[in-house]
């Protein structure tokens, strides 16, 4: 039969497409495999990634699509979106047995690929004796905090990107941070084809000159906020993109659709406290924003923090920190490099199972 991984991630557009570039990357290790990817159907406002869903169909059919049926929640007072999510994809295992089964009888199933969120899975993947395998996007301290039961030396295997095994049978593996970093290049750099105005504008800015600024996928900003983080950087005097998301509604916390239209009252998060202290603390790779006891970051603080990165000697020290992270980053990605070579080790490995 023919060979094929399953890839399950949970329902917001940039877990999807953190998956479809594994798919990818896996098809450039072995372009005969199948990817077959679980789409979970969820009982409330989403947005949509069928457009997206839709154009990588068309362009790769080796990576195929499955939408599991929509599940009933139990009644709950909770408005709590990632409560919502891990009980949605928790109900759903029924209808992932279901499909593993379908699939399983034309496929021979090297594998379940889950993110964070559809761990529940995993037991799943351990009742049909398929391995199961962690998908992590995040950097190896993440990891290694998420699955405190990893061995010590796990640490170093997980930075070098390699996939680690635990004592379980059949086992879970993590596929390690550097394996898909390449990111969803394709999605968030064109549409339809069509170069996005911000990246012309940024392929035009003079090297080191722009001031990058991004809050992630979690949380809200209030208008006054954005405000002073506007009032802020445009003070500075320094060139900057801001990367702006909204979620599709107030009960919702996270980024879910493709292209979502820009609301200011519901934006982005309290800062990623732990990111922070990854970023800030241990690699040494941004500068805090200070706030006040309400959690504010006045637009003072915000033109304080854009002028120490890119006036300051400290940030300049950051800069060459970062440049040096980028090359080593892109080196893993090439042909011989760290992940190019544990993904292909991954591989290799469903030809003696």
């Amino acid at each position: 039969m023919e060979e094929a991984i399953v890839l399950y991630p949970s329902p917001p557009i940039g877990h999807l497409i953190s998956m479809v570039e594994l798919g990818k990357l896996l098809l450039t290790q072995k372009p005969s495999l199948s990817i077959h990817i679980l789409i979970t159907s969820v009982p409330y406002d989403s947005g949509s990634t069928a457009p997206y869903i839709a154009n990588v169909a068309a362009t790769i059919p080796s990576i195929k699509f499955h939408h599991l049926p929509t599940v009933t929640l139990p009644s709950t007072k909770t408005t709590n979106y990632e409560e919502l999510t891990f009980e949605v994809l928790r109900l759903s295992n029924p209808h992932v047995r279901e499909q593993l089964l379908s699939i399983s009888k034309n496929y021979t199933i090297h594998g379940l690929v889950v993110d964070f969120f559809c761990c529940a899975a995993l037991n799943v993947a351990k009742e049909l004796n398929i391995p199961g395998y962690h998908f992590s996007t995040s950097g190896a301290g993440i990891v290694v905090n998420t699955f405190e039961s990893l061995e010590a030396r796990a640490v170093k295997t997980l930075s070098e990107g390699l996939c680690v095994p635990n004592n379980r049978t059949p086992p879970i593996y993590c596929i390690g941070p550097l394996i898909a970093t390449e990111g969803p290049k394709d999605d968030a750099g064109t549409r339809n084809g069509t170069t996005l105005e911000c990246l012309t504008w940024l392929d035009s800015q003079p090297v080191g000159s722009v001031v990058f600024l991004c809050f992630g996928s979690l949380g809200l900003f209030s208008k006054e906020q954005l405000r002073e983080i506007a009032f802020g950087l445009e003070r500075s005097g320094h060139r900057f993109l801001w990367v702006v998301r909204n979620p599709p509604s107030d009960n919702k916390s996270v980024a879910l659709s493709a292209h979502p239209n820009i609301d200011l009252d519901s934006l982005l998060p309290e800062e990623q406290r732990l990111n922070r202290i990854f970023l800030v603390e241990e690699m040494k790779l941004a500068l805090p924003m200070n706030e006040s006891d309400d959690g504010f970051v006045s637009s003072a603080e915000v033109e304080k923090r854009v002028l120490g990165l890119m006036e300051s000697e400290e940030g300049k020290l950051i800069r060459e920190r970062t440049i040096a992270m980028k090359i080593a980053a892109q080196a893993a990605l090439n042909e011989g490099g760290s992940s190019r070579v544990a993904l292909s080790q991954l591989v290799e490995s469903w030809k003696h199972k």
